[in-house]
């Protein structure tokens, strides 16, 4: 799928990756590479970041209806950090780690929501198999 992740991973923190190459498995490559250089609440902050100015620098608006997604980012930082998987290829056939994976611990309704998408939000049909506050990525609550 990619010949050299190190490329992918620089083309887009510089903004240089083409529009169409910015796909789940590129999403899931970038995430996978910046874990093993950073914690997860660090990931996140980078990503946050990172892909907000990849997506104004190829033209997708960061808006209610589109480009960043803050709770898919923040599972995929999640899942990437707490997968089983060794190596990348492995990660890309991880079933957590697939594109569908969210919609089984999120509704659609909830996970396209515009509160989803601007910030964090609990799933509402399965627990993931590890919490976000654990892993630094949200404010731990008094419940926790």
């Amino acid at each position: 799928m990619f010949d050299d992740l190190d490329d992918l991973y620089a083309r887009f923190c510089d903004r240089t990756l083409p529009r169409e190459r910015w796909t789940h498995e590129a999403h899931l490559a970038v995430c996978w590479l910046d874990a093993a250089r950073r914690p997860p609440a660090e990931s996140l902050v980078f990503l946050r970041g990172a892909i907000r100015s990849y997506n104004d620098a190829v033209g997708t608006p960061n808006t209610d209806d589109d480009g960043y997604h803050e709770t898919l980012t923040t599972y995929f930082v999640g899942a990437v950090h707490t997968s089983a998987a060794t190596d990348f290829g492995e990660a890309l056939t991880a079933a957590e780690l697939d594109r569908a994976a969210p919609q089984r611990h999120w509704s659609r309704a909830l996970l396209f929501s515009v509160e989803a998408r601007r910030r964090w939000v609990e799933p509402d049909l399965e627990p993931l198999p590890w919490t976000a506050a654990a892993l630094g990525l949200v404010a731990r609550s008094g419940s926790e």
